[in-house]
């Protein structure tokens, strides 16, 4: 599909000023979709990341909306009130992030974290006391490649959201005008669960034993159904019912060459976001006394870090 570049276009909704905090995968895909609908973006960034951004923009290769090019604004620190402000930075730099987001700069302004793991959401209300900081999980397969080139390779991009349905609603409207599947949740808890439940098990094993998602449900099967059972088990623990079955179905259905943005991590020699994913897990399942010994031994060995190859024969734990 050939390149295009895409100006802000003419909103069917009314046109939002968006500040975006980390526009790597998740930020620049939806900075990229979002301008191109005809929103203002700024994105929030190291001085680098800005000054590329106001060169060239934001290049989009994607199955789903195409290759494109879109014009954002670019600055080191957010001056200005926003109506949405997005978080999707990773969880390993999110305290020197946040530093970039100052709560006088931020007005009214709804505060969305897109971010893995559940532990995020009260340390973000007590930093931003006094503003709204809704919950929400985002799916999707999508990676920063250099800085403001963003590759995404999921043929779907969707976002559930949990909290008020009247400050919501216009989001999710919003969010679908420009082509992001949304959907306004009630239960805040069942959200976050239901991503955490699938993104465990998938994170853990494809980066402890370096492979594809097609791999791991062939090759690890065994240990992949034991892990969504585990997990599944915690989150009925912590009031969010999860249907293993939905889970390795919806594994079955994934592209079988997608991999784990924790497997990307470790591939570049990048921090993992280990802590917040299986160490999230470990900790409810300590609180409710979950007994989850392959959880366990999976993240004691990514901490160890362990070679790829060290057991690929067959199941272990």
């Amino acid at each position: 599909m050939s390149s295009s570049l895409v100006n802000a276009g003419v909103p069917s909704v009314r046109r939002w000023t968006i500040a975006v905090l980390g526009p790597g995968g998740v930020g620049g895909l939806l900075a990229g979709v979002l301008s191109r609908a005809g929103h203002r973006v700024v994105c929030v960034a190291g001085q680098d990341t800005v000054r590329t951004l106001r060169q060239d923009g934001i290049r989009v290769r994607s199955g789903q909306f195409g290759d494109f090019t879109a014009y954002v604004e670019a600055d080191t620190e957010l001056r200005e009130r926003v109506d949405l402000c997005l978080i999707t930075v990773k969880h390993t730099a999110l305290d020197a992030a946040l530093q970039r987001i100052p709560a006088r700069a931020l007005g009214d302004a709804l505060i969305l974290p897109l971010l893995n793991g559940i532990e995020h959401l009260p340390a973000l209300r007590r930093r931003y006391d006094g503003h709204e900081v809704a919950a929400g999980v985002i799916r999707v397969e999508s990676s920063r490649t250099a800085p403001g080139t963003i590759t995404h390779g999921s043929p779907f991009t969707e976002i559930d959201l949990a909290g008020r349905r009247e400050r919501l609603s216009p989001l999710a409207a919003m969010l679908a005008d420009a082509g992001v599947r949304s959907r306004v949740c009630d239960d805040e808890t069942a959200t976050l669960w239901s991503k955490l439940a699938f993104l465990a098990p998938f994170a853990l094993l494809t980066t402890r034993y370096g492979l594809t998602i097609g791999a791991v449900r062939t090759e690890r099967r065994e240990e992949l159904v034991t892990l969504v059972e585990e997990t599944a088990a915690v989150s009925d623990a912590c009031g969010a019912p999860t249907d293993p079955a939905k889970t390795l179905a919806l594994y079955d259905a994934f592209p079988a060459e997608s991999k784990s943005s924790m497997q990307r991590d470790a591939e570049a020699g990048r921090p993992l976001e280990l802590d917040a994913i299986g160490g999230a897990v470990l900790r409810a399942a300590g609180r409710h006394g979950v007994p989850v010994p392959v959880m366990s031994r999976l993240v004691a060995e990514l901490t160890t870090g362990p070679t790829a190859d060290s057991s690929r024969g067959g199941t272990t734990g």
